[in-house]
């Protein structure tokens, strides 16, 4: 299988190599291989002291040293080569390492004990260890070789795809694995009509169950792509050039498409293993012990190539580590062995979290499922347990946040019941589980195999990571690792403040600050007195003047004065920044209502401006794309017409969903449209810890989803339900319930509590889920302080409220009406008028994009 269409070469098309001053009568070790094992491999050696005992030389068969392929995908969303590279420039020389790029070893020699490669030279040895990885597996399919097909497993494969992508519009991925969905992103994100054909019944089929895999593709098929499970591929057609046109799958059926990716598992590179006569297994792999020794006692294999002593080639990061551990402690005479390993996952495939840990299928006699599923949030839960309440393994799609103590809990018989395990905040009994109730001997790390007990011994992140390698992997395990770390003594905001973000809210109140410099110079640490500031807390005292503004009597305008030098990046120019460094435009749609005519006014200005246009999952229709200087013009038609700032640039109110509502759905009870712009009117511009999305759903049937938002209402036939601290975001949270069956009144009133109270208490950058979750007696606490008034609170509450009601101005119909504000709105302050020749676009779909070079790729030059 040719891997793609021809690419230009690297700079470095000669073998290169690391100058080694090794005596050379030390014993000679040649590692074959250096990816991810291969590195960790050196790693070992040189931690337990060998790299100065032998004299090493790695040949590798890529043009440039070992980088981290379990986030090979991170390349499309901007990183580097050299953010992905695990490989310190200064690594090589300070060992004494020979490394030789672009040279794979051709021929081994066990009789003589060399090793030749690709450019001839010959390489002795007293040690050899194998890390060649593995391949992909192409079906042996009609037209697999034709120009469009591509495998997906290194960055010149990517490279490849991405060249080839920009003058075609579809691809398929054959096979939906882990690696065929990051593919599949890939895809999707080079702006493809995007396919996937998986041959098992679902997605992930060695990882999710049943209802995973259901739940994955409601999810996965919500995205826009195209899902093809129980059937393969049986023909890659071609086009008059030769070139791929679509697929033939075997159902008989046909699709098309102009690029197809073959991800389809791979297997065991042990070609030069069979080659040189050292046993391999039956079905691939090279033989090895537990102490990873081959049929050879001077050949070790370690990683994806090697068939391990229980019998299983590990396709994982995490056991391709252990065994690199194990051959170093062996080379050494040490204790150690590889007998198995945990195959534990959690990824985010296409911004999906996904984790299977332990007997995910519950192939364990007598085990029992406990599931939770939600379809509409596609959110799937399963945990499986013994009859006695051992946790054996579980099922994680949706929200993986809890993996990180579950499989550390897997074995033993956790502290709650099982149904706490899988039901989301808010839907049962809290859960008193956390990473304190995990054994000493609990392993956190996987990747490393790194202990609750050796983590505990140090008392930063930093520390673990640069002491254990905790957290350096997947890095699924720094969650956990954070919550073991002892709190910090001081729990300042941030250098300049001691006092935390609630604290300083209540001395701005309290004590009429209108000014971050007279807060600093009256209330900062006496070091950063007299200071600028930091860019932690400018922005988080600028949201606090600004929610108190009325109150205070300072400006609420955001850009006035010392105010525009707090602003956060979006802030400064009332509109979000894009990718390629153009802006977009987000006007107020309250409740999702528009007239036609504002519609026509949308498209117009789209129009005029070349603007990309998108419909939101927020009920609004965002404009893309605009230059700085055309900020203004288009908003000044945007305001003439009746529109307003959506402020989705702030921490503040976004919109307020809704359905139709008993106007139109013979379902409502209530009028929810009515409400929802009710609520965003009054809440618009209401600055905040963090950005606030509400939704209000005219029936028990709740399709605004008001579960899933800061505050949520759902209509009852005696009136509104209120639910407080949802998110539908990276951590999914079911909203709890506040109060049931509430009037108007009521309802507005009791908002107005809840959204002053969580402005006066929460963290910096803290949605009101993880603040709700945070707050100490959480619901019951909350609903004490803002139905019952435990706190005597209330009324101070509703005039803080009703202050912001009464003086909210449109940020941008302010803007306009001052020139000197407008001053501001310019790419280049010393070239007025004159446009940003960065901000490119290109065609697509009828609209634009960023015309942005998604990967690029470094000439290799000198030596490595």
């Amino acid at each position: 299988m040719a891997a793609a269409t021809p690419h230009p070469a690297p700079a470095t098309t000669q073998a290169t190599a690391t100058t080694a001053t090794t005596p050379a009568t030390l014993p000679a070790l040649v590692l074959i291989g250096h990816g991810m094992v291969g590195q960790r491999y050196l790693e070992a050696l040189a931690e337990l002291g060998a790299t100065s005992t032998h004299r090493i030389t790695v040949l590798c068969e890529e043009p440039r040293p070992a980088y981290d392929r379990v986030h090979l995908t991170s390349y499309f969303s901007g990183s580097t080569p050299e953010d992905l590279s695990l490989t310190p420039a200064s690594f090589m020389e300070e060992h004494g390492i020979a490394l030789h790029l672009d040279d794979p070893a051709e021929t081994i020699d066990r009789d003589a004990r060399t090793v030749t490669s690709r450019s001839g030279q010959v390489f002795p040895y007293d040690v050899l260890v194998l890390a060649t990885g593995s391949y992909p597996f192409v079906p042996p399919v009609p037209g697999k070789d034709a120009p469009g097909c591509f495998v997906y497993r290194t960055i010149e494969d990517l490279l490849a795809i991405e060249e080839y992508a920009k003058t075609r519009t579809t691809g398929a991925v054959v096979g939906g694995g882990l690696l065929g969905l990051e593919a599949a992103g890939a895809l999707k994100g080079l702006g493809l009509a995007t396919r996937v054909v998986e041959f098992a019944p679902r997605l992930m089929p060695v990882q999710v169950d049943e209802g995973g895999g259901a739940a994955l593709l409601r999810t996965i098929e919500n995205m826009g792509l195209t899902v093809h499970t129980g059937v393969g591929t049986q023909e890659v057609l071609t086009g008059e050039d030769g070139s791929v046109s679509g697929m033939k799958l075997s159902d008989g059926s046909s699709v098309d498409t102009d690029l197809v990716v073959f991800s389809a598992g791979v297997r065991p590179r042990d070609q030069l293993a069979r080659e040189s006569g050292l046993t391999v297994g039956e079905r691939g792999g090279i033989a090895v012990d537990a102490r990873c020794r081959t049929s050879d006692p001077h050949v070790y294999a370690i990683g994806e190539c090697a068939l391990a002593s229980d019998g299983r080639v590990y396709g994982l990061v995490a056991p391709g580590y252990e065994m690199a551990e194990t051959a170093a402690a062996d080379l050494l005479g040490r204790e150690k062995e590889f007998t198995g390993a945990d195959l534990s996952t959690k990824l985010k495939l296409l911004g999906v979290d996904v984790a299977s840990f332990g007997d995910a299928h519950g192939a364990t006699a007598g085990s029992l499922d406990v599931v939770y599923s939600d379809s509409r949030s596609g959110v799937y839960k399963k945990v499986v347990v013994s009859a006695e309440g051992v946790l054996l393994g579980g099922v994680l799609v949706g929200d993986a946040d809890s993996y990180g103590l579950l499989r550390p809990l897997t074995g033993s018989v956790p502290p709650v019941t099982p149904e706490q395990l899988v039901l989301p905040a808010g839907a049962g009994a809290p859960v008193a589980l956390g990473p304190a109730s995990l054994p000493d001997s609990a392993v956190i790390c996987s990747c490393h195999n790194v202990t609750k007990k050796a983590i505990t011994a140090h008392t930063t992140v930093p520390e673990v990571k640069k002491c254990t390698k905790a957290g350096t992997g997947c890095g699924s395990c720094l969650k956990v690792i954070g919550q073991l770390m002892p709190p910090a003594a001081d729990k300042g905001l941030c250098d300049c403040f001691s006092f935390t973000r609630a604290e300083l809210y209540e001395i701005v109140r309290t004590l009429r600050v209108t000014s971050y410099e007279k807060l600093l110079d009256s209330h900062g640490r006496e070091e950063a007195r007299g200071g600028e500031g930091c860019e932690v807390c400018k922005p988080t005292v600028g949201s606090i003047i600004a929610s108190l503004a009325p109150t205070l009597g300072a400006s609420g305008y955001v850009l006035d004065g010392e105010q525009a030098a707090l602003q956060d990046t979006n802030d400064h120019f009332l509109a979000n920044m894009q990718r390629n460094g153009s802006y977009s435009v987000v006007p107020r749609i309250p409740g999702g209502e528009i007239t036609p005519d504002k519609l026509i006014v949308i498209g117009e200005v789209a129009r005029d401006f070349g603007l990309y246009t998108k419909i939101t999952g927020g009920q609004r229709i965002d404009l893309f794309g605009a230059a700085i200087d055309q900020l203004p013009l288009i908003w000044a038609r945007l305001v003439e017409a009746g529109f307003e700032s959506g402020h989705a640039y702030g921490k503040a109110l976004r919109t307020v969903k809704s359905c139709v509502g008993q106007t139109w759905c013979r379902y409502g009870v209530q009028d929810s449209v009515r409400m929802a712009i009710d609520l965003e009117l009054r809440y618009r511009g209401l600055r905040a810890p963090h950005k606030l999305k509400s939704a209000v759903s005219g029936c028990a049937r709740e399709c605004a989803e008001a579960q899933s938002k800061d505050f949520g209402i759902i209509a009852t036939a005696s009136g509104w339900n209120l639910y407080v601290g949802g998110n539908g975001g990276a951590t999914p949270r079911h909203a709890d319930l506040l109060a049931q069956d509430l009037s108007d009144a009521e309802l507005v009133r009791l908002i107005d509590r809840f959204l002053m109270f969580y402005i006066r208490t929460a963290d910096r950058l803290e949605r009101t889920s993880t603040w709700l979750d945070r707050l100490e007696g959480g619901l019951d606490h909350l609903r004490d302080v803002i139905v019952h008034d435990s706190l005597g609170l209330c009324s101070e509450l509703e005039s803080l409220m009703a202050d912001h009601v009464a003086h909210y101005r449109d940020e941008w119909a302010e803007t306009l009406d001052d020139p000197e504000r407008l001053r501001r709105f310019v790419s280049f302050v010393n070239a007025p008028g004159a446009p940003d020749p960065s901000v490119k676009f290109v065609p697509e779909r009828g609209q634009v994009k960023p015309d942005l070079t998604v990967l690029t790729l470094e000439p290799l030059g000198g030596t490595r």
